[in-house]
């Protein structure tokens, strides 16, 4: 493979993100989030495995986040009018955010709680 098109393949990734950032509000929730996660972690002097989970659960929730777009596209240039399965689809795989949130946010509390109370 040439490196023009590994180097193509990087702008197409990278301009899908940047897709996702521009047009996705829960994205930009999802990123301001991860900021405010990162900012405390350099306040409390996470150890190095608080870090290693902290980034994993912050980009599991991204991941998730793009997956979730993409899917919502596809099913709506298949399906532009309402049905049902279309619908299911789009909830399934917003659900698939909620859980990755969810698993952050519990992280996140076993993480920093102990920080926070000095346990």
């Amino acid at each position: 493979m040439s490196s023009n098109g590994i180097i193509s393949k990087f702008a197409w990734a990278i301009a899908g993100l940047v897709a996702v950032i521009r047009e996705e509000r829960n994205m930009r929730i999802h990123l301001a989030a991860a900021g405010a996660a990162l900012g405390a972690g350099l306040i409390f002097r996470l150890e190095r495995h608080e870090w290693g989970l902290l980034v994993i659960a912050i980009v599991m929730v991204l991941v998730t986040e793009v997956v979730n777009t993409a899917v919502e596209r596809v099913v709506d240039l298949i399906s532009p009018q309402y049905h049902p399965l279309a619908e299911k689809a789009k909830n399934m795989a917003a659900g698939a955010v909620l859980l990755s949130a969810l698993a952050a946010v519990v992280l996140g509390v076993i993480i920093f709680v102990p920080h926070i109370f000095r346990v």
